[in-house]
């Protein structure tokens, strides 16, 4: 059967970066070593995105369910990814990215967010490449967080209950303000996506990779999103459904493009 690649890059890329203790214990070291490294990886895969001139990259970089690992660890992660972002910050602005963040802001502690709080501001004017760190983050806390606001607005009467609709939730999510995910990414393995965009990611095209997270490369980044440009997404159609829409959409977006030229002119 004959197919339509997308032959567009991706707006949106989600990690999920695993893999980073199993690495360490592999070379016979600590797990601190692997979350050292995998720093490393995260410098390296935000380059790569920012020069393919991917607009969003979202990073599950602590999740609600890592407060329940050994209290040393957290304490030496939750230090690592401030001190990390900090030192970070001065290349971002140079490279014109902005950083965000998702997740429960009332789990972390005060000196990690206000630390990076500051990252954030610093990089405000950056109209790049946006990486979003999913810190203290899960998809049921965000939903469940959603629910409540939801309910405690239809109580108020400022929304009409009968009303809500996908739309609606989507608004009270924590990435309201930023396009669901064209692609995943999950290092290390696993198939799974361990609460992460569950919601947003109803769409995506999920790629997993047995590669650990600090050594994942540049170069098998970038061979993923030449995969995707290559797949046919077809969001619930046919295969011929999706093409003619795609064929549609592409004869709007070229009309529109002619009117632009024809009214500068």
């Amino acid at each position: 059967m004959t197919t339509t690649a997308t032959n567009t890059l991706p707006r949106h890329v989600a990690v999920i970066m695993d893999g980073n203790g199993r690495w360490a214990l592999a070379q016979g070291l600590d797990r601190s070593a692997g979350h050292v490294e995998g720093v490393a990886t995260v410098h390296r895969i935000t380059q790569a995105a920012s020069d393919m001139g991917i607009k969003f990259l979202t990073l599950y970089t602590f999740s609600t369910e890592n407060w329940n690992r050994p209290p040393e660890e957290v304490g030496m992660l939750m230090h690592l990814i401030v001190t990390a972002i900090e030192q970070e910050t001065p290349e971002l602005i140079r490279n014109n990215v902005r950083l965000r963040l998702i997740g429960d802001r009332g789990r972390i502690p005060a000196f990690a967010m206000e630390r990076l709080d500051k990252c954030m501001a610093d990089t405000e004017a950056c109209t790049g490449l946006t990486v979003i760190l999913a810190i203290s983050y899960s998809s049921r806390w965000e939903i469940a967080r959603a629910a409540r606001r939801i309910a405690v607005d239809a109580a108020a009467g400022t929304l009409d209950a009968p009303s809500v609709n996908e739309e609606t939730i989507g608004a009270y999510l924590a990435t309201a303000q930023y396009p669901d995910p064209d692609i995943v990414i999950r290092t290390g393995g696993d198939m799974r996506l361990s609460n992460f965009l569950l919601w947003q990611a109803a769409y995506a095209e999920i790629f997993v990779t047995d590669t650990y997270w600090p050594a994942f490369t540049t170069a098998e980044f970038e061979e993923i999103i030449h995969k995707y440009m290559l797949r046919e997404r077809r969001f619930g159609l046919t295969g011929e459904q999706a093409r003619r829409t795609s064929t549609a959409h592409d004869n709007i977006t070229d009309a529109d493009a002619l009117d632009a030229q024809v009214a500068n002119i």
